[in-house]
């Protein structure tokens, strides 16, 4: 069931479902293959939203929907600028898998890598984790890729619209003897690459091109072993968009005025991943070792006349992160009641910092001089994570199901840190319509290794870019105890209910923002944290029609400053030192609901809406951003031409309403710039099923 809160032992009663196939034998074991994948990781006792390939199909925008606005069709998803979710209370902070393995977050996120239309689900999991799920634990992003065995054929589409978009997309795959394939590209080009800075339909200075691709190919060893590759790639380019009318306010260069329309400042982003995975599958043992390399970069060109002469500064940044790793995962009926699941994991980092920052001289009474000069640094930073773990699924009766375990992880960064994380979930299935869960975690988090840096602050004293605290501290690893109780309630043959509860205490609670002129994120640690929350959902699913609906309130504070103290002022520092702050990210009502009808043959009608209570703003987070909602609409009709193939024409809407919100005001702790969502767009599109 897509939109399902699932916290249930679904997973381990599909191994005891006997299946037929009639399909070709390749097939088969791909299937047979595919399952048993599935078993070695199960969300058993977590919360699991699961959205198909169906209902992606049937949604607004379709397969050409990014992966970040699919996911803000699931519980508890706060969108946020620059493509980036928070979930229950917490920044970024997602793993992502594929097909299993463990893909390193991009320096500049990870959501906008992918187009639905290479995806045949994807799951959210949050709650508390099973032991196998380790280091990003706000939710876990799990992704099933189309396979050529099972998903056989493709289409080539043309989609675009409003704000000069266009954006061509082939999609195509299929089985040769044991081999497989699956392939998908897309092209992007837009006059809306990043969030407008201002409240105006069109913004000024932002356009961007992307290329994306992703590629799913494996090979039958034999009828129980599979080899695969996975990989992907995303090639962005960025105008970095302009507020008009900003005042100057320095001399730089001989000159005192500039038009802030006229700035041409750039910023590209690079992110490419690939995957080797063995499988092998046998009657009571499954096991799957797989070897990954990622290499992220983003590089930000100022405009530097423009921004000396506005805000006294100009930096040039570059950063780049390689990531190789190790990752092995296997499940062991040991008996009827018990199935032992364990593994290890092991990276290693090396992030690379280049900033080349332009800046003015200031003298003790605070007089700047025209007298620009450029402050380079360059920084090198290794890291290494590894961990281990086991768990045991015990059915304790028919309806009664512990699962317990704990996970060992060691962090070799700027600061070394290990630590012992206890597990367990207790599922209860009092009927055939009711399940009941209620899990602890203990959770380890280390900073994300592609953000960090190590400035030398003491070279910016007597600038234009000196910071009020002089202090640096590195950035800590998070340890959390968090807690989660939920029930799914099945009320006749179509509707489902969910509902859940969670609290997360936390030590060097981690949180990131932006700060300086790059569309970058930086961490920061909080000396103690508190998250907690409930979220609501329904989802109901007839014939033709298929509703759902959540709501999530949630809240998110911390206290005490403890790593990277330089991103924040005085005032604030002492402020947070003393009391709790709402963290920037936090939002106290999300909501999300859909509704997609097939009104007849081949044709489709659907909307969604999102509503977000408004994330924080002011000194100290102390106020909150204007609510918003906003309304989608999408019309979709597939036809056969007389000369033969299936084509789907589609008509969506965005922001039907035209509501002029914000997601940022420009204010608060590490919030850069004001940040508006986008105003209506129409977009039309047309795709043949090849």
């Amino acid at each position: 069931m897509p939109f399902a809160l699932i916290p249930s032992l679904a997973a381990a009663q599909a191994a005891d479902t006997p299946t037929t196939y009639e399909l070709d034998p390749i097939v088969v074991q791909s299937s047979r293959l595919e399952q048993a994948r599935t078993g070695i990781a199960p969300a058993l006792g977590a919360s699991v939203t699961r959205i198909d390939r169906e209902t992606i199909e049937r949604l607004p925008q379709g397969g050409g929907a990014s992966l970040n606005q699919v996911l803000l069709q699931a519980p508890g998803v706060v969108q946020e600028a620059q493509g980036d979710l928070h979930v229950r209370g917490d920044h970024r902070n997602l793993q992502y898998r594929i097909n299993g393995v463990i893909i390193p977050e991009a320096i500049s996120g990870f959501g906008q890598l992918f187009d639905a239309r290479g995806m045949r689900s994807v799951e959210l999991i949050t709650g508390a984790l099973p032991a196998q799920f380790g280091y990003r634990t706000a939710g876990i992003v799990d992704i099933t890729l189309r396979s050529g065995a099972q998903d056989p054929g493709g289409s080539a589409s043309l989609y675009g619209g409003s704000f000069g978009q266009i954006q061509p997309s082939l999609a195509y795959g299929g089985a040769v003897g044991p081999f497989e394939y699956y392939v998908t590209g897309s092209y992007l080009r837009s006059d809306r690459g990043f969030e407008n800075p201002t409240s105006s339909p069109n913004s000024i200075h932002n356009e961007t091109q992307q290329v994306r691709g992703v590629v799913n190919m494996a090979y039958l060893l034999d009828d129980r072993t599979r080899l695969a590759f996975l990989g992907g790639t995303n090639q962005s380019r960025f105008q970095v968009p302009n507020v008009p009318g900003q005042p100057a306010q320095f001399t730089a260069f001989g000159q005192n005025s500039y038009d802030s329309a006229n700035l041409r400042a750039r910023q590209w982003q690079r992110s490419s991943f690939g995957v080797l995975a063995l499988q092998h599958s046998r009657d009571t043992l499954d096991v799957q070792v797989s070897a990954f390399l990622r290499q992220t970069s983003l590089s930000y060109v100022p405009d530097t006349l423009g921004e000396m002469v506005l805000s006294g500064s100009a930096a040039e940044t570059r950063k780049r992160n390689t990531s190789l790793g190790l990752q092995g995962d296997a499940s062991w009926r040991v008996a009827a009641a018990h199935t032992l699941r364990f593994g290890f994991f092991a990276s290693t980092d090396v992030t690379r910092n280049i900033a080349n920052s332009t800046v003015l001289p200031v003298n003790a009474a605070g007089l700047t001089f025209d007298a620009p000069y450029t402050i380079q640094e360059r920084g090198r930073i290794e890291g290494q994570l590894y961990g281990v773990y086991a768990q045991d699924e015990w059915r304790l009766t028919d309806e009664l199901t512990l699962n317990v375990g704990a996970r060992f992880d060691v962090m070799n960064q700027q600061v070394n840190a290990s630590q012992l994380s206890p597990r367990a979930n207790l599922v209860w299935r009092p009927s055939e319509a009711t399940t009941i869960s209620a899990g602890y975690a203990r959770y380890f988090t280390p900073p994300p290794s592609e953000l960090l840096t190590n400035p030398a602050l003491y070279r910016y004293v007597g600038t234009t870019l000196a910071p009020e605290v002089l202090q640096a501290s590195p950035a800590r690893p998070e340890r959390a105890h968090y807690f989660n109780l939920g029930i799914r309630q099945r009320v006749g043959e179509h509707l489902t209910l969910g509902g859940e509860a969670f609290y997360r205490s936390v030590r060097d609670m981690q949180d990131l923002g932006q700060f300086g002129s790059a569309y970058i994120f930086s961490p920061y640690n909080y000396r103690e944290g508190r998250v907690f929350g409930t979220e609501l959902s329904a989802q109901w699913r007839q014939g033709p029609l298929l509703a759902y609906g959540n709501l999530t309130l949630s809240r998110s504070e911390g206290r005490g400053l403890v790593s990277n103290q330089y991103f924040w002022s005085q005032a604030e520092l002492a402020q947070v030192q003393k009391k709790f702050v709402r963290t920037d990210h936090d939002q106290l009502i999300t909501g999300s609901a859909g509704v997609a009808y097939t009104v007849w043959e081949g044709g489709n009608v659907s909307s969604t809406l999102v509503y977000g209570s408004g994330m924080r703003r002011g000194f100290a987070n102390s106020q909150v951003v204007t609510p918003y909602v906003t309304v989608n609409l999408g019309l979709s009709q597939e036809f056969t031409l007389a000369g033969g193939g299936k084509w789907t024409a589609r008509l969506d809407v965005l922001n039907l309403l035209d509501r002029s919100y914000q997601l940022r005001d420009g204010t608060g702790i590490g919030v850069g710039a004001p940040q508006y969502g986008l105003r209506r767009g129409v977009f039309a599109g047309l795709s043949r099923a090849l």
